[in-house]
């Protein structure tokens, strides 16, 4: 059996985060939620997303804490949300957060949206977090070029990831492009297009190629294309199937077909709409 994708990226500051994790968005039952996670942990899965506006921070916690895996073995992720936004709330956001998932620190901690009239300095406060060694990485989530270039203008430390929505169907080749210049890693959230992918003919053959799903395709192509990927699943057999992506590479050309079924389509909001 192939074992789950264990490869990192090292960031700005050093720092090695994996390239592959599991994400909790819309995980709301708390004892299926606590088993994902121990599922996934258990399988080779070190890093978790999570986020305030997910509710499920406690039970991340939990499931970290059963697992039994040194907390220097993980990384783990959380976000303010657009209502805590601002220097001073985003401080109180992350204690509460801390708190929830009972942990001395974390790994990434991000901006959700870049809410207009506070991302920046919501972003001033996670650069204090940094400084005070709370967290491990600073980072943003769904900002566009010209957030990240408002931010530039005030920021002591640049975001070092930036979590946006990216798949086959929205594959934002100008944000990746800004983002490598700037040192800044990607973490794709939606990576399989909230499933509209699955069937897709051109995912399908190549997946037959290498004995392998669509789902593992798209994956594997996040992954050729330099991007930390964490897709969600709560069922124990997806959370399998979705890690054993190590075991086959796709050709240029089947990288060239997948990046062709671009069409600029969002499965989520705009960051512009936000706020």
């Amino acid at each position: 059996m192939a074992t789950t994708y264990s490869e990192t990226k090292t960031l700005a500051n050093g720092v090695q985060m994996p390239r592959f994790g599991l994400g909790v968005y819309k995980m709301t039952d708390s004892k299926k939620t606590i088993e994902a996670i121990q599922y996934a942990l258990q399988n080779g899965y070190r890093a978790v997303d999570t986020a305030a506006i997910y509710e499920n921070e406690s039970e991340t916690g939990e499931a970290i804490r059963a697992s039994g895996i040194p907390r220097e073995e993980l990384f783990i992720t959380s976000k303010v949300w657009n209502t805590d936004q601002g220097y001073d709330q985003t401080l109180r956001a992350f204690e509460t957060s801390l708190k929830k998932l009972e942990l001395d620190y974390l790994d990434l901690y991000l901006t959700h949206w870049p809410v207009s009239e506070t991302f920046v300095e919501t972003y001033r406060a996670i650069e204090r977090l940094y400084e005070e060694k709370l967290i491990r990485v600073p980072g943003v989530s769904n900002h566009h070029i010209h957030h990240l270039e408002k931010l530039s203008v005030t920021a002591n430390i640049a975001p070092m990831v930036n979590q946006v929505e990216l798949h086959p169907l929205l594959t934002q080749v100008p944000l990746r492009d800004y983002c490598e210049e700037q040192n800044m890693a990607i973490t794709s959230w939606s990576p399989l297009a909230r499933g509209k992918l699955l069937d897709n003919p051109v995912l399908t053959e190549i997946g037959k190629a290498h004995q392998k799903t669509a789902a593992q395709v798209i994956i594997r192509w996040h992954l050729q294309s330099d991007l930390i990927v964490i897709p969600k699943s709560i069922t124990p057999e997806r959370i399998l199937e979705n890690s054993q992506i190590g075991d086959f590479v796709l050709s240029d050309e089947e990288m060239k077909m997948i990046d062709a079924l671009n069409r600029n389509e969002r499965t989520g909001t705009d960051p512009d709409t936000i706020g």
